[in-house]
């Protein structure tokens, strides 16, 4: 993801420093390697068969994608790559630990314990340090 975020931002800045379309580019040619892979490896009788019996909101992966392609663009150039993906870290982590712990997205339950709480503390205490210990220590 680092590598990603720094070329696709190296990208934007090449074309006039146009985050969203740094992001297209890069999710056509994402779609286009994906397409030759998928062409070689799936069972499309299987996914012809029960696409159109997915619900909706299965459908929102492509488009959280996108967001976030487009955020690591727009964040890597303002903060750096490393701050940009530790913020990602901490908010993936946080994200996944509420959906383990309440079963969200009819995934399988996994209780959030105080030692989970207790380390998800320590990681946003990192984040702090990392992000703002230069204003601190710098001096």
């Amino acid at each position: 993801m680092s590598v990603q975020a720094a070329v696709n931002s190296r990208l934007s800045s090449g074309i006039g420093d146009q985050p969203v379309v740094a992001a297209l580019i890069s999710f056509l040619v994402g779609s286009l390697c994906l397409a030759v892979i998928a062409g070689l490896l799936s069972d499309w009788q299987q996914v012809t068969t029960s696409l159109g019996q997915q619900p909706l909101w299965r459908w929102l992966g492509g488009a959280i994608g996108a967001g976030i392609v487009f955020t690591s663009v727009l964040l890597a150039q303002k903060l750096g790559v490393a701050n940009t993906m530790f913020l990602f870290i901490v908010g993936q982590l946080v994200t996944g630990m509420a959906i383990d712990h309440f079963g969200l997205i009819q995934m399988s339950v996994r209780p959030a314990h105080w030692w989970k709480f207790a380390g998800m503390g320590l990681m946003m205490c990192g984040l702090i340090l990392f992000t703002f210990g230069h204003r601190w220590f710098d001096k």
